[in-house]
């Protein structure tokens, strides 16, 4: 793993044009979190420049591997058989997710050091932590101050077994997570890595945590933008929102803003408008209408 320059530096707002993070390894158009997603993905897919970033899941699986995967369950991405279909991941030896086709496409879920080995290293990483191997985190919480070193706790070993595994790599790389636990966990595990809160419940309480951790970039739903018609649309059970303007105010803090999952050149458009700083994008030609105007 390399510094923290390029996509996770902190820079100037309003940027002429933000840098693109594919998302799963550009999901919309690859099998999303496996290698060939990432191998791909890195390419920019003919569709101009390669992305800043690729932008991975992971989490532990039963026998303590690093695999890459989103689902807290086998059934949605995988050929799972019903019996396995509801299980859990991190209650899932390897040995099993090595064997599981994901989405019809022959590619198994991998592990982390073969999706980072499918990424160049001129490439980021955008590493988001999803589970270290239990039901008992809490993600998408402001933590009271007596249940933070528990929960950094179940992060622990995970945070560390990760950044490792990075520091083999010569990519520049970001970790993310909902969870306060490993934001801590990461920054005791080594205090260089870069590392974004994404947000989802409140800007109040995400700002809190950036702030807790001095994060370098803030991650947030494409509907918590004020200035846009995007900001407060119905995206999931996401908002309704408090107008804050989050882009200033991270900026004036010297934090980028990430924004996902972009998925429409439009919802682009008013984003790179508002001066954000990168998009987390399932397609990677969402920059391509007006991209330079």
């Amino acid at each position: 793993m390399s510094g923290t320059t390029g996509t996770t530096d902190r820079r100037a707002p309003n940027r002429p044009t933000p840098d693109l993070i594919a998302h799963r390894g550009f999901a919309g158009v690859c099998p999303e979190n496996t290698v060939a997603a990432a191998e791909r993905a890195a390419t920019g897919l003919g569709r101009g420049e390669p992305p800043a970033m690729v932008e991975i899941d992971v989490m532990a699986s039963a026998d303590g591997e690093l695999v890459v995967f989103h689902d807290e369950r086998l059934g949605r991405v995988t050929d799972a058989p019903d019996r396995l279909a509801g299980q859990y991941v991190w209650e899932t030896p390897y040995e099993t997710l090595a064997e599981l086709e994901v989405l019809g496409t022959g590619e198994p879920v991998p592990r982390l050091d073969a999706v980072l080995d499918a990424i160049p290293p001129e490439v980021g990483v955008n590493v988001e932590f999803k589970n270290p191997g239990t039901a008992a985190i809490r993600p998408r919480e402001n933590l009271p101050p007596g249940d933070r070193e528990a929960e950094t706790d179940r992060w622990r070993a995970f945070a560390e077994r990760v950044v490792s595994t990075l520091d083999d790599h010569d990519n520049d790389a970001l970790i993310s997570s909902f969870s306060e636990g490993a934001l801590a966990a990461t920054r005791a595990a080594d205090p260089s890595v870069a590392i974004a809160a994404v947000f989802a419940e409140s800007v109040a309480d995400g700002m809190e945590v950036a702030r807790r951790y001095d994060c370098e970039a803030i991650h947030v739903p494409w509907n918590m933008v004020p200035g846009t018609e995007l900001f407060n649309a119905e995206y999931g059970s996401l908002g309704p929102y408090e107008p804050v303007d989050l882009v200033e105010l991270a900026h004036e803090e010297g934090r980028r803003v990430n924004v996902w999952t972009v998925e429409r050149w439009y919802q682009a458009t008013q984003l790179r408008a508002a001066g954000v700083d990168g998009l987390i994008a399932d397609y990677p030609g969402v920059l391509g209408f007006g991209d330079g105007e």
